[in-house]
């Protein structure tokens, strides 16, 4: 049976300093040592580790493999790396490669143990992130709720606190930051998980139909009203209904909405017989409710009672770390989806889009996928392949390609002028050439072919 204790695993080729570490941490943890690379890699191999502190300068292998080996494994330790070399290279590359931290020797151990509990509590949070992903990809078979940032991991460490809970809850965030998978989650790690989870977008509804939509109607009661409908809230009893961009209803819904939450029953339009159910309301908005309230545009009671618990979904721009892995993913279903070869996203190209401050968020990055494995069809995307955009660079307008009053040049000389420039700032590259131009690839071969001139600064 595994020790519920912490295991950790000191690797140092100095005899003192790791049976002096050994001996600060073994009251709290199961402390085993190495004195090389060689050694560490038979302990884990032999057994799971959750932190291991290795030296990084040691004879033979360094710590850096130590590193390498540790990623490789199954459950991944956290890496604590340790040096009495303690520059700036040696901490970026070990970071690079995966440790979590870093230290200089003498190691301080009060330092050493905030670092080891910080190391486990995310790894406890990414393996409860991983967890939720495969319930709700066994579930609903998406995977829009995908990465390991701190950001993401600590709502996923809020939806499992509160989904087992009867409360209320508001989902704030930019749009495109996943709030309905959020809603999604809270439903399936909840006791109504069989029942049925139904989405409302309030945005989309004018305020008659969303009253019916949301409570249903009887035979008559409005022109159209042919035959009686049941409501959302009515086809969820037992379930979860998210409310999606809830700070559109108008005050008449407020209103009703609002006794719905009082005492869990209604009527519906055009009958005085009142339906009682049992159903948990999930609500989410990009608006900030709390300034709506003050400029009288939403009824503070009903802010009250819908903000029992507040859930704020991240911005991509805040999960950078992030934005690889959603890549992947989203490379992955489109090009399963269309047939063709995953697109490969060179590294060059993948430091501009973590630069990137995505302003539609996740639904931005997965259009930018899409398109990518659908334009490319495999391949590999660099750098010069991104609209300029991407690389913080504003494509020449097309009023730059034509002539006026402030610009002595001819059309024509514009034209060449701007291609010439292009050419060269593209080093000869034609696609590159072409996407700084906001032009396709074939209209600039034309271009080239009209003025053979041009043709002398290409090199691709």
């Amino acid at each position: 049976m595994r020790s519920m204790v912490p295991s950790v695993l000191i690797v140092d080729d100095e005899k003192h300093t790791r049976e002096g570490l050994q001996q600060a941490l073994q009251e709290h943890y199961d402390v085993s040592v190495a004195g090389s690379a060689d050694e560490a890699f038979n302990l884990m191999e032999a057994q799971e580790f959750e932190v291991i502190i290795t030296d990084l300068r040691m004879p033979g292998k360094s710590g850096l493999k130590v590193i390498d080996k540790a990623l490789t494994l199954p459950n991944k330790p956290a890496v604590l790396m340790m040096t009495a070399y303690g520059n700036i290279e040696s901490a970026v590359e070990a970071m690079k490669r995966g440790a979590v931290d870093f230290l200089t020797k003498p190691v301080q151990i009060d330092r050493l143990e905030i670092l080891i509990q910080r190391a486990l509590k995310t790894k406890t949070l990414e393996v409860e992130v991983k967890q939720l992903h495969e319930r709700l990809d066994e579930k609903f078979n998406v995977g829009g709720i995908v990465g390991h940032s701190l950001k993401l991991a600590e709502v996923i460490e809020r939806v499992k606190l509160v989904a087992p809970s009867k409360a209320t809850i508001l989902i704030e965030g930019e749009t495109g930051t996943g709030k309905e998978l959020i809603a999604q989650a809270i439903h399936q790690a909840s006791p109504r998980a069989q029942a049925p989870f139904v989405p409302v977008h309030c945005a989309a509804l004018p305020a008659t139909l969303l009253e019916s939509e949301l409570f249903g109607h009887e035979r008559g009661s409005f022109t159209g009203a042919t035959e009686r409908r049941e409501g959302r809230f009515e086809m969820a009893d037992s379930g979860t209904v998210f409310l999606d961009e809830i700070g559109e209803i108008g005050p008449e819904i407020q209103v009703k909405l609002l006794r719905f939450l009082e005492t869990k029953s209604f009527e519906r339009i055009g009958s005085s017989k009142t339906i009682t159910v049992d159903v948990r309301l999930v609500a989410a908005t990009n608006r900030n409710l709390e300034q709506m309230v003050k400029e009288g545009n939403f009824r503070e009671d009903l802010f009250f009672r819908l903000n029992v618990i507040r859930i704020t979904t991240p911005p991509l721009r805040e999960r950078v770390d992030d934005i690889p892995v959603l890549l992947e993913h989203f490379i992955k279903v489109y090009s399963k989806e269309n047939g063709y070869e995953p697109v490969t996203i060179e590294p060059g190209a993948m430091r501009h889009l973590q630069t990137y401050p995505w302003p539609g968020n996740i639904r931005e990055l997965r259009n930018f996928a899409e398109n990518a494995v659908v334009l490319r069809r495999g391949g590999k995307m660099s750098e010069f392949d991104l609209e300029p955009k991407f690389r913080g660079e504003t494509a020449p307008p097309p009023s730059m390609l034509t002539a006026t009053p402030s610009n002595p040049y001819s059309v024509e000389d514009n034209e060449k002028r701007l291609l010439r420039e292009a050419l060269m700032k593209a080093r000869g590259n034609r696609t590159k050439a072409a996407t700084l131009l906001g032009i396709s690839r074939r209209t600039l071969h034309r271009k080239i072919a009209q003025w053979p001139e041009l043709d002398v600064l290409d090199r691709g």
